[in-house]
C-alpha cells in the first residue's frame, strides 16, 4: 500500500511540479489549478497561476484567500470532478503516467499529518474518506486499460 505522497511516491501530490493546461491557462502544478478553479475570473485564476509555490496557490485559494466570486455550495458539487479533470491531465505526461503505472495494483492513500480526511485520511485517525486516492486509483486503471 502507498501510505504517504513522498520520496519514490512524491510525484502523486497535487503539489509536484507537473504543468498543465487548464481552460486556456498554463499552471505549474495540480494544485495551482485546482485553486484557480474555485474563481470564474481569469486575472484572480493568473495571480494564482503565478505563485511561487503550491503552498502559497492553496493559501490564495483557500476562504481567507484572493478569491473574491468563490461560491461555497456550488464548489462543494463540482470540486471532486474538476480534481479529477486535472489529475488526468496531469498524469498526460508520459514521465509521470510510467510512474503511475509503475505503482501496479496498490491501493494508493493520501495519508497526511494536517487532518484532511476528505482528500486523504488522517495518520493521527486512520480516518479519512482518501478522494484523491480513489481517484489517482481510478486513472491507473484506465491507464492500465489503454
Amino acid at each position: 500500500m502507498i501510505e504517504q505522497f513522498k520520496d519514490e511516491h512524491a510525484f502523486l501530490s497535487n503539489f509536484h511540479p507537473s504543468p498543465i493546461e487548464f481552460e486556456s491557462q498554463q499552471f505549474p502544478t495540480v494544485e495551482h489549478a485546482f485553486q484557480a478553479a474555485k474563481s470564474n475570473d481569469p486575472e484572480t485564476r493568473q495571480k494564482i497561476a503565478d505563485k511561487d509555490t503550491p503552498g502559497k496557490a492553496k493559501r490564495a485559494g483557500g476562504r481567507r484567500g484572493i478569491i473574491t466570486d468563490f461560491d461555497f455550495d456550488a464548489w462543494e458539487t463540482k470540486k471532486i470532478q474538476v480534481m479529477t479533470h486535472l489529475v488526468r491531465l496531469k498524469f498526460q505526461d508520459p514521465e509521470l503516467r510510467a510512474q503511475l503505472k509503475a505503482t501496479g495494483d496498490q491501493p494508493i492513500q493520501e495519508g497526511n499529518h494536517w487532518n484532511d480526511t476528505f482528500w486523504g485520511v488522517s495518520l493521527k485517525t486512520g480516518k479519512g474518506k482518501n478522494h484523491l486516492g480513489r481517484i489517482l486509483e481510478q486513472i491507473r486503471a484506465e491507464i492500465n486499460a489503454d
